[in-house]
């Protein structure tokens, strides 16, 4: 193996010759060995993204030469197109507010576009990650932007999986709207209602999380790039400063635009809260409903059992048969650790001090993954789960016979003392509260019927009799 030197204001450092990131990545991958995953490659790509908006606009200033921007260019687009994922591999928790990772990128553009120029890594002298990588920047600028673009481009892919999802709990409310079932209050046997009615409400909360997170892309759209270190600007020029936030539109083609006071956007960093906060909103209904899943879909012979997920895969390594609820389990965990990350979240971005949050880096990891967990699941969730999700409906029909919901829709009809006796009688008798109504003469099949499910545009009565 073979060894470069290179020098910075703390002293020498071999760089492996074939390593394209540098000295300051060299630093920070000694400092932070934690053993744990690399800085999420969404954000160094978006900061390519960036380093390639100033390398254009540094030239059209005059600041620098064609021939390097466009070098610096062209490696820009070869890292955002994943040729160089194995040069970023510095731990995402790290000190210094993203600068390690900001360099790593500094660097590993500036050998790239040295080698496009015909010379050797570590000729920064034709190339140098700072002075002409990172012309006009800083991390505090272009960190938070990085981060913020990233995270938009995700929402925008969670709010289409909520849709979807969204849908298909529609297309069960539709498909189960004629099959009655009995609804439980504090996991007690409460009143008769569709099957159908169960999904729609989950529909109806998934509705407004997707909502919710479409319209917060809103607070991310407000950047203060060129307000370089605290939001003074200093270092970069009006010129800069207003064009580069017009080429980051132009290459991003989102509706981004220029903080009218970058230096809050710099040291205040809780949009990262409200975004994480609307995605621990959204966890906790997809918490709910895989809990209701799980329950309702118990058993299948010793619980309630009113419901039958798709078998997915085998459950047991000693209970032969068994199959367990595992993508609602999956989901559950998935919401859990969300709602881990925005506790992560709300520390971090309450514990900056003055003009910077150091904490960033915790922050990215944190919402970044919050984000694609999420998207995930909830793909899977509606593809494998409910899509293929089914109603035992004898099971239904048995589980409301035998209660004593009807006894509670009669109150209105024939008054609650005389619906208690009948309550009674078909406990002393042990059968069900329809067979003592129809005994007795006080209602006939088809007015139970109506009774029990009001809602129905269409009678299909109670499946099974």
């Amino acid at each position: 193996m073979s060894f470069r030197i290179e020098r910075d204001h703390i002293g020498l450092w071999q760089v492996d010759s074939d390593k394209y990131y540098g000295i300051n990545t060299e630093r920070a991958l000694d400092n932070f060995k934690l053993n744990t995953k690399a800085t999420n490659l969404r954000l160094v790509k978006e900061l390519a993204l960036i380093k390639k908006a100033a390398a254009a606009v540094n030239e059209k200033l005059k600041r620098l030469s064609k021939e390097k921007s466009e070098a610096i260019i062209k490696a820009c687009e070869e890292v955002m197109e994943g040729g160089f994922d194995s040069e970023f591999i510095i731990s995402a928790f790290q000190g210094g507010a993203g600068t390690s990772t900001n360099m790593n990128v500094n660097e590993v553009i500036a050998n790239r576009a040295i080698e496009l120029l015909g010379g050797t890594k570590g000729e920064y002298n034709i190339v140098h990650p700072l002075n002409d990588v990172n012309m006009s920047q800083s991390t505090n600028d272009v960190y938070p932007t990085a981060l913020r673009i990233a995270a938009i481009r995700l929402l925008r892919q969670l709010s289409n999986s909520l849709a979807a999802l969204q849908g298909a709990f529609q297309e069960k409310e539709n498909e189960f709207s004629g099959i009655l079932k009995l609804g439980r209050t504090e996991l007690m046997d409460a009143l008769p209602m569709q099957v159908g009615q169960g999904f729609g409400a989950y529909a109806k909360c998934i509705e407004r999380d997707r909502w919710r997170i479409y319209k917060v892309e809103e607070r991310l759209r407000q950047i203060n790039l060129g307000g370089t270190a605290i939001g003074t600007g200093m270092n970069a020029t009006n010129k800069f400063i207003f064009m580069i936030t017009e080429k980051i539109q132009e290459l991003t083609g989102l509706g981004l635009a220029r903080s009218d006071y970058p230096m809050d956007i710099t040291q205040n960093t809780d949009v990262f809260v409200e975004v994480s906060g609307l995605l621990k909103a959204c966890s906790t209904n997809l918490l709910k409903i895989s809990n209701d899943l799980r329950l309702l879909s118990s058993g299948p012979e010793g619980g309630i059992g009113e419901i039958e997920l798709p078998k997915v895969q085998s459950g047991s390594t000693i209970m032969p048969g068994k199959v367990n609820p595992v993508i609602p389990e999956m989901v559950a965990q998935i919401a859990m650790k969300v709602m881990a990350n925005d506790f992560a979240i709300t520390m971090a971005c309450s514990s900056g001090q003055l003009e910077l949050n150091p904490f960033m880096p915790l922050i990215a990891e944190c919402l970044l993954e919050s984000l694609e967990l999420m998207e995930d699941a909830v793909n899977i969730f509606s593809e494998k789960c409910i899509t293929g999700l089914k109603v035992n409906r004898e099971r239904c029909r048995e589980n409301l016979e035998r209660s004593a919901v009807l006894a509670t829709a009669l109150v209105h009809h024939i008054g609650y003392d005389k619906a208690g006796d009948i309550a009674r009688i078909a406990l002393e008798k042990k059968c069900s509260i329809r067979d003592v109504v129809l005994s007795e003469q006080i209602l006939n099949d088809e007015e139970i019927d109506k009774i029990l499910n009001p809602y129905e545009v269409t009678k299909p009565g109670i499946p099974g009799r």
